[in-house]
């Protein structure tokens, strides 16, 4: 039997989710008995016609079912859109109802972050807004606790609905040491749960 596996599921469009995604399984991965899994979502077209390669050019590989259906965890990730997650993660989870309809993710842990222009530009709304899906998978919620006290000092990113990530009006304000501590902690956190919860 292969070795359990955390999923981390993100969209990135400027690198920002990206790199928390990658700090994400770093924290996976300090705990023994289990790895990450990195896994990202395709771009979604305004023209019909248009198609996503089935491989990503560049970066990690579209999540498939079997990722998800299999996962011990998930850790997911997306931009801010308007107070909630981006199109293309949300017309993925759009379609997982039949792992919805067989109970695939039921009992297993998952969190959830994301990354900002700025730093009231909804982070919160986001992060709530992609534990509905979650919840609807039965899946168990853990947000990120005030034990971790970069929580206290952070100045950018950082909640206790889960990581995050202030990028600036450009979008390229490099992911700082606090925002990588919280996500390195929440990634590490849903690694021992999952570890517990198997």
């Amino acid at each position: 039997m292969s070795q359990p596996f955390i999923l981390v599921l993100y969209y990135s469009r400027h690198g920002a989710t990206r790199k928390m995604a990658e700090a994400i399984a770093l924290g996976v991965e300090s705990v023994s008995g289990i790895e990450a899994r990195l896994r990202t979502v395709p771009e979604i077209s305004s023209e019909c016609e248009a198609v996503s390669d089935t491989i990503p050019a560049t970066g990690d590989l579209y999540c498939s079912d079997e990722d998800l259906r299999q996962c011990t965890g998930l850790v997911m990730g997306s931009p801010t859109r308007f107070g909630t997650m981006a199109a293309p993660l949300k017309y993925y989870l759009e379609t997982s109802s039949d792992l919805w309809m067989n109970g695939a993710l039921i009992n297993k842990p998952a969190a959830v972050f994301t990354s900002t222009s700025s730093l009231h530009g909804g982070q919160e709304a986001t992060l709530l807004s992609m534990m509905v899906p979650l919840l609807h998978h039965g899946m168990i919620l853990a947000g990120l606790p005030y034990s971790e006290t970069a929580l206290l000092d952070t100045q950018t990113g950082g909640t206790p609905y889960g990581a995050s990530h202030v990028a600036g009006k450009s979008g390229d304000q490099p992911v700082d040491r606090t925002e990588l501590q919280l996500c390195q902690a929440q990634g590490k956190r849903i690694a021992e749960l999952a570890l517990r919860l198997g």
